[in-house]
């Protein structure tokens, strides 16, 4: 028996008409580094509608990909906007990618055209003349002039390109399983491998971004927009709140501690999202120059684990829960999220805020031990987490690295254990964990310890070989400015936090933990500077 229903498809073009006619007074603020300029979703969407136009002429007729080299302002929405609407396929080109990696993603995509934000171009165009497939480049803010161009490729200025065109399009009925957007993981090993997102599986992610169980958006909302509109689609933040109109705040290139401060005092977001280094950063800041956030209901972190000590600070001293969330660029990236069930209060609840959170409805989990077997959700289980879903990646581009996928399946990466009411915590990623003795340390678990010292800033461990035990935890510490503290004195700290056989007998002190183009610990350089005697150790 059929349903009744009619079979209307989930596309991005119905977003963006929807997004227009029912909340064009909602607001997207660029900052500019000395205040906002000002645009409406109703402005966006006739923008859009002359980006479309000019697309078409350069010859985005159908499923080409259109790379954004940008950063996150009101030219990166309209991109994000118009380019899966008219059908094309949006590119998010990560800019701190290295250069090779750059030129990879670019060729291996086949981007037609790139937009390029005009203070990135002396960025972007030392790599252009490697792309084989780009024939157009669009540039932004009015320095157009300054690239000279390789042939074969035409430089067009953004602003120009729009200019007079009309501000209607007949925007095209999309089938919903068709590419919407791409985007290409890091690649801390190896090439990176494109993800392509589908208009279904942007629509769904958009609709449970918004969900109680989730961030909650609403057209009441002014979002703060920290992570890049380049990494994992920005969380799907763009596109649910053009679904349900939250404005934006944008914070384009203005991604510094004190900066955020100043975005915060004039624009007042209700809501903000960013990975844990943004929110450590602002923190110290604001310590040192207090001021009123009361106005954020809630800020999600997100990319990897969020220190417990940093989640009190926020809450404690200024008013703002942090919320904890886990997803990759493979899951859209929203896999779950950690508001603790209605019951729990007190330090229950926060055992539950420590988590990386429950799964939503369309997220199935399961965790695979090193024998293929699954195991139970008993909040002591160990395993690879696997997850799937209609939001969740079957396949990388072009068939790359198929081993990342078990029986349909996405292997994450990541270990860790889900209690019985499916709230998942992650030790380590599995090339992470530290095997030391026959036993598994969780390097996470360590790293939000020794956080927890007052005078520590970050730290990061990794394993180091040793003799007898196989490996040990070595700790990388950065020192909170002003403050002091010893090896030893951090041993101390850690006393009654860790098993005893889990202390770390090699610490280092260094001025910065390495990041990765996303933000996070890059253990990668961090276990090279120390094969190559670059680190200076304490041992005990």
């Amino acid at each position: 028996m059929l349903s009744t229903m009619q079979d209307d498809q989930l596309s991005l073009a119905h977003l963006l008409r929807h997004g227009v006619r029912m909340h064009g007074d909602s607001e997207v603020a660029t900052w500019t580094g000395s205040g906002s300029r000002k645009t409406t979703f109703d402005r966006i969407g006739r923008r859009s509608a002359q980006l479309a136009h000019a697309l078409r002429e350069l010859g985005v007729t159908a499923d080409q990909r259109v790379g954004t080299f940008m950063w996150n302002n009101a030219e990166h929405l309209e991109c994000y906007l118009t380019i899966p609407a008219m059908g094309a396929v949006l590119h998010t080109l990560n800019i701190r990618l290295f250069p090779e990696q750059l030129v990879f993603v670019v060729n291996d995509a086949q981007d037609h055209v790139v937009v390029v934000d005009g203070s990135l171009l002396p960025l972007f165009a030392r790599q252009l003349p490697e792309m084989t497939t780009v024939r157009h480049v669009i540039v932004t803010g009015g320095a157009a002039g300054a690239l000279d161009a390789p042939s074969g490729v035409t430089v067009h200025s953004y602003d120009e390109l729009l200019d007079g065109r009309p501000e209607t399009f007949e925007w095209p009925e999309i089938e919903e399983r068709s590419a919407a957007a791409m985007c290409y993981t890091s690649g801390t090993t190896g090439d990176p491998k494109g993800v392509v997102y589908s208009h279904r599986s942007i629509w769904l992610h958009s609709m449970q971004v918004c969900m109680t169980d989730s961030m909650r958006l609403t057209d009441a909302d002014k979002a703060l927009v920290i992570v890049p509109m380049f990494h994992a689609m920005s969380w799907g933040m763009p596109y649910a709140a053009f679904m349900v109109g939250t404005s934006m705040v944008l914070p384009d290139r203005f991604l510094q501690p004190g900066p955020i401060a100043e975005i915060l005092a004039e624009e007042k977001p209700t809501f903000a999202g960013a990975v844990p280094t943004i929110w450590q950063g602002l923190l110290q800041h604001l310590d040192a120059n207090p001021q009123d956030i009361s106005h954020l209901r809630e800020v999600v972190v997100g990319g990897s684990a969020a220190p417990p000590a940093m989640m009190h600070a926020f809450e404690e001293r200024y008013d703002v829960p942090v919320l904890h969330a886990w997803g990759m660029t493979e899951t859209s990236p929203l896999g779950s999220v950690a508001r603790p069930p209605k019951a729990a209060k007190g330090e229950e609840a926060w055992r539950y805020r420590y988590t990386q959170g429950r799964f939503p409805a369309s997220v199935r989990a399961r965790l695979i031990d090193d024998n293929g077997d699954e195991v139970p959700w008993d909040g002591e289980s160990v395993g690879e987490l696997e997850v799937k879903g209609p939001w969740i990646t079957g396949s990388y581009y072009g068939g790359a690295d198929p081993d990342k996928f078990h029986d349909g399946w996405l292997r994450t990466g990541d270990v860790g254990k889900i209690t019985p009411n499916g709230y998942l915590t992650l030790t380590d990623r599995a090339k992470d964990v530290i095997k030391s003795g026959g036993e598994w340390i969780s390097s996470v678990d360590l790293e939000n310890a020794v956080m927890a010292h007052p005078a520590v800033a970050e730290a990061a461990v990794i394993g180091v070989p040793d003799e007898k035990w196989d490996e040990r935890p070595l700790v990388a510490v950065v020192v909170r400015e002003g403050e002091q503290v010893t090896a030893e004195e951090l041993r101390t700290f850690l006393a009654d936090k860790v098993a005893k056989w889990q202390l770390p007998e090699h610490w280092t002190f260094v001025d910065e933990v390495p990041k990765t183009s996303v933000g996070k610990f890059d253990k990668k350089r961090l276990r090279a500077a120390h094969a190559e005697g670059k680190l200076d150790i304490a041992h005990f």
